[in-house]
């Protein structure tokens, strides 16, 4: 420390720091000042400390230098913050004659990005002695002797012109000057005469003399003399050979041959004598080699003029390099990221470049832009500083790379211009969510499916990538008729593909509505739900059920028919449903087995059974027919039913006929329907209850009900009358029933008849004969006594 400090102190080092910031770059100019022929290693200035910055962000920023030249002068050291002597510095070299001297460099930081400017002035120390263009210039008398004996000193007489001044070289030998001390004048004295004396040192001393005679001549008295002390001049750079500079003139006023003058360059070093060269009659200065502005601004020629007589004047010529825009820009990367947050705000910095052009004024004026539409923008910090900068919002689902074009142009004529590519890759955030394609999902599912069988695949699009465009499907919760929606379906989080969990009946549920959400796999993670509607379809599983007539064990039912009956006269119509929906629920019946088939047909569509005849007497009073119902499913499924007709005019005869009829033993195949049936009736029975505990009077009627039906095994449905009568319909206008009762032992005999529009309908049991007298009794009340009529007897 005491060393630097010493050496700060010896050679006065000036230090001027400032600090400046930008948008998003921050900029700083250090100056330092240092003594050329520094050695290797040696400090020139502590950075951290003058830039106010710690060690660990010279670390993390990864500081570096960034000088553009062949040499690097300098070092940076980052684990200590200082900035040492890199190479020798030779002044001389770096700026020849040119002052101040100095060069410049940066230092750049990264994350964040800071820029900051040095220069370093080299001073002058005194590395270099006086040089002569001659090594020596002597004159020698001899003298034989040696020793003390040897020449000692010379003597002149006196005169009024000329001065002896004596001298020894460098082996110790004498020698005299004769200087002119005034001037001659011919006129005056014409001829000069003089003795010069040399004395030895011997003992005796001995001497010698030699008689000088001078004449004045009216010749070469005079010296050449340029026209200027200083001659400018100017060429333009990368001129040509032999492309003229300038013309230098000197007058002798001599006459003659001493009048005449040659003209050479004095001083050709630094190798101006490959760049210029003078005519050494006329003075004429042509160009000889290259000459180039970037290496050199301004030359200095010294030019001497000498007579035949040796007579000389000198002069100085000043040769200014006019600068051509021969250089085009040239783009340097100091800092470029890659790739970019695609959420990074408007003004992020991308990177940092310097451009530089080696002409001057207008020629080395550069201006940077974008070559193409971009989103991003130059900005200019620095002197040749440029930094890239975003101008918009970065969106990577829309552009996910950019090759950004930087071109640099120069203001000359014609202009230059360099260009730079910088590939820039824009990094992926969670900025979007994952969109199904519709809003609703619409799916089918045949009923009586298996369990586990895949019903629809979801599939939704993230624009994101890798984990943030990893979709994961969820099944939202939800409940169906009390049941949670997993317990009907279930959704591979994976693929989306939607799965039955149970077997699905129609007749159960026809339709599943659940949301299945799809959720990225960002941070934080997004999502987006969507509907789906599952329709169950429809199988033909349910066999038709016939409502009427209705089949029981216990009783025999019978369709009276009258046998004035005529043509089309309808019987009795069979009723059925099917549970099934669509073209499965579409009926259709037939007629199966009859007593006799030419006496009835069955209406395709509507289940009507009609007469396809006229009834005569020579037809059975018994009539079975068997009519099969069959739905329109594929493959179809069908119903059995068993009507009983009666043919007769009368009760007693229809009595003695059905009295031995056999009971319909025949149950329906479908055990379904009946448990169905049973739980209906349950039910009603629990609901009747608990109304009963609530009214009393509701309570009695109730009961009164439930005792009147206690002794009837079966409950009849009764259709509607039809007719063909009014018209094409068949259907007969509503008329009144009217009901009498008669009993002659309660609960255990019950007749009951009524009006009826178009047919009878006779309910038998074989121990109701002894009733009948009454109820032909019971007909005489009414007033149209050959009504048809209604009978339903139990016993």
């Amino acid at each position: 420390k005491e060393m630097i400090l010493d050496s700060f102190c010896r050679h006065n080092w000036r230090i001027l720091f400032l600090l400046f910031s930008v948008t998003h770059l921050v900029t700083g100019h250090i100056r330092y000042s240092i003594p050329e022929e520094m050695k290797k290693g040696s400090l020139i200035g502590n950075v951290a400390q003058d830039l106010g910055l710690d060690l660990k962000r010279l670390r993390s920023g990864r500081a570096r230098i960034v000088s553009g030249e062949s040499i690097q002068y300098t070092e940076l050291k980052s684990d200590k913050g200082i900035l040492v002597v890199n190479e020798r510095i030779d002044r001389e070299q770096l700026c020849g004659d040119t002052t101040p001297c100095s060069f410049s460099f940066e230092v750049i930081l990264e994350n964040p990005m800071e820029l900051h400017q040095i220069t370093v002035e080299i001073t002058d120390i005194n590395d270099h002695s006086p040089t002569f263009k001659r090594n020596s210039i002597s004159f020698e008398i001899k003298d034989p002797d040696v020793g003390v004996n040897g020449l000692k000193e010379y003597f002149l007489t006196e005169n009024d012109n000329f001065v002896l001044k004596q001298n020894s070289n460098a082996d110790g030998k004498k020698y005299a000057e004769m200087v002119l001390q005034k001037p001659l004048d011919r006129e005056t004295n014409p001829i000069l005469t003089l003795k010069l004396i040399a004395v030895d040192g011997g003992t005796p001393q001995r001497s010698g003399t030699v008689n000088i005679d001078i004449a004045v001549l009216d010749a070469n008295d005079n010296a050449p003399v340029f026209n200027q002390s200083v001659y400018k001049a100017t060429v333009m750079e990368n001129s040509a050979r032999d492309t003229y500079v300038t013309t230098v003139n000197a007058s002798d006023a001599d006459f003659g041959s001493n009048s005449i003058v040659t003209y050479y360059f004095s001083d050709l070093n630094s190798g101006l004598s490959d760049l210029f060269m003078i005519d050494e009659k006329t003075g004429v200065i042509l160009i000889k080699g290259s000459v180039d502005y970037e290496k050199e601004k301004k030359y200095e020629l010294r030019i001497d003029a000498r007579d035949q007589g040796g007579l000389t004047d000198s002069s100085k010529v000043i040769i200014e390099v006019i600068d051509v825009n021969d250089n085009a820009p040239t783009i340097s990367v100091m800092s470029f990221t890659s790739p970019v947050s695609e959420d990074s705000p408007p003004g992020t910095t991308i990177g940092i470049i310097n451009v530089k052009d080696l002409d001057s004024r207008d020629n080395g004026q550069v201006n940077c832009r974008i070559e193409q539409n971009s989103p991003f923008k130059i900005k200019s910090n620095l002197r040749n500083y440029y930094t890239l900068v975003t101008d918009t919002v970065l969106d990577r689902e829309s552009v996910s790379e950019y090759n950004i074009t930087i071109v640099a142009t120069d203001a000359g004529v014609p202009p230059l211009s360099a260009k730079r590519t910088f590939n820039l890759k824009v990094s992926d955030v969670n900025d979007n969510a994952p969109a199904f394609s519709h809003s609703v999902y619409n799916t089918f599912i045949t009923e009586n499916n298996s369990p586990g069988v895949s019903v629809l695949m979801l599939r939704a699009n993230d624009p994101d990538e890798n984990q943030n465009a990893r979709i994961s499907y969820i099944l939202e919760d939800s409940n169906i008729g009390g049941s949670p929606i997993s317990e009907y379906v279930s959704v591979n989080a994976e693929s989306g593909v939607v799965h039955a969990v149970r077997s699905f009946d129609y007749e159960q549920i026809k339709q599943l509505i659940f949301v299945v959400k799809a959720q990225d796999g960002g941070s934080p993670p997004l999502s987006s739900n969507v509907t789906v509607k599952m329709t169950i379809q429809d199988q033909n599983d349910n066999p038709p059920q016939v409502l009427y007539p209705v089949q029981t064990s216990g009783s025999v039912v019978a369709e009276m028919v009258p046998r004035s009956a005529d043509v089309g006269y309808l019987v009795t119509k069979v009723v059925a449903v099917d549970v099934d929906s669509g073209q499965n629920a579409w009926l259709s019946y037939k007629l199966q087995k009859a007593t006799d088939r030419a006496l009835f047909e069955v209406g395709s569509q509507n289940g009507e059974i009609r007469t396809i005849r006229q009834v005569s007497d020579k037809d059975a009073v018994k009539q079975r027919l068997s009519v099969i119902v069959e739905d329109n499913g594929q493959p179809s499924r069908s119903a059995t039913v068993i009507v009983n007709v009666a043919v007769a005019d009368s009760f007693p005869e229809v009595l003695s006929e059905f009295s031995d009829f056999p009971h319909d033993k025949e149950y329906n195949d479908n055990l379904t329907f009946y448990l169905v049936l049973a739980l209906a009736v349950v039910s009603f029975l629990f609901i009747t209850c608990l109304v009963v505990i609530i009214s009393v009077k509701i309570y009695r009627w109730r009961q009164s009900r439930i005792l009147y039906h206690s002794n009837l095994p079966v409950i009849p449905y009764y259709p509607p009358r039809y007719s063909d009568t009014l018209g094409t319909t068949g259907t007969l206008q509503h008329v009144y029933n009217y009901e009498v009762c008669r009993t002659t032992d309660s609960r255990k005999s019950d007749c009951k008849f009524g009006r009826a529009g178009s047919q009878n309908v006779l309910i038998m049991d074989p121990s109701c004969s002894g009733t009948m007298q009454r109820m032909q009794r019971e007909k005489s009340i009414l007033d149209e006594p050959d009504s048809p009529l209604e009978v339903r007897c139990n016993i």
